[in-house]
């Protein structure tokens, strides 16, 4: 699964899309410096989410929406499409050209 599909996935267990809940964890003062550990127990609590979804949520708490160059391709079901992830939701992401 892609670090997008995680994202995506993440939004429909929760009903909120990433970005809402990158604000949220912010708004809690989850940041950089914030151990995985404490995003993963928040998400788990508040939103039943598993390990998976919770370690993309992390990485985009903690680093913002850009992944690296290595997880972008066309070969195998962990390649995503960009560099950059869709925080917005998934009804409202582009169609990828």
């Amino acid at each position: 699964m892609s670090f997008q599909a995680y994202l995506d996935a993440a939004e429909a267990k929760t009903g909120k899309t990433p970005r809402e809940l990158v604000d949220e964890a912010h708004a809690r003062g989850f940041d950089a410096s914030t151990k995985a550990g404490e995003i993963l127990e928040w998400l788990k609590t508040d939103y039943e989410l598993g390990r998976g979804h919770g370690m993309a949520l992390v990485h985009v708490i903690k680093n913002g929406p850009t992944i690296s160059e290595k997880h972008v391709g066309t070969d195998g079901v962990h390649r995503d499409e960009s560099t950059e992830l869709w925080l917005d939701g998934a009804a409202t992401k582009p169609a990828a050209t």
